[in-house]
């Protein structure tokens, strides 16, 4: 086998379409759109969730719950990731951004107890979870809420 003896599969390639060109081809003159309607005009668009004038899927079902506008998303760092840093460091959250601990720091940063820490930091964050607080207390270091 050699790069100039190489074809694709059969049937991966195929003739395009060619539309209007009289009604030898079997899709003369209405070109495949068939007779009047919307579809059949140039610069005509469907809906993605159109479903042919039938009430779409998106109406049919009940709505649920609410979308709360004043939730705050807040990046995560657990504890075992902070492992990272040497002893004695203050870690803030733009230090986390920095290293590439978290992608942004929009909403602040919160710190979970997942993992373990083995040596004494200062912890500046938007938030702590309790857990995550006696571990990092647990290990020398301390902790200090950061007001956004």
């Amino acid at each position: 086998m050699e790069l100039h003896t190489l074809t694709p599969k059969k049937g991966a390639r195929k003739n395009r379409k060619r539309v209007g060109r009289g009604p030898g081809s079997g899709n003369g003159k209405t070109a495949g759109r068939g007779h009047k309607g919307a579809g059949s005009r140039s610069g005509t668009k469907q809906r993605r969730n159109f479903e042919g004038g039938q009430m779409p899927l998106v109406r049919r079902l009940p709505k649920r719950g609410f979308t709360n506008i004043f939730r705050v998303e807040m990046a995560i760092v657990n504890v075992g990731q902070l492992e990272r840093f040497p002893a004695g460091a203050e870690v803030t959250p733009e230090l986390l951004r920095a290293e590439g601990v978290v992608k942004a720091v929009k909403g602040g940063v919160k710190i979970l107890a997942k993992g373990t820490l083995a040596h004494r930091l200062t912890v500046k964050a938007h938030a702590f979870s309790a857990k995550a607080r006696q571990a990092i207390e647990a290990a020398g270091g301390s902790c200090e809420v950061i007001e956004a």
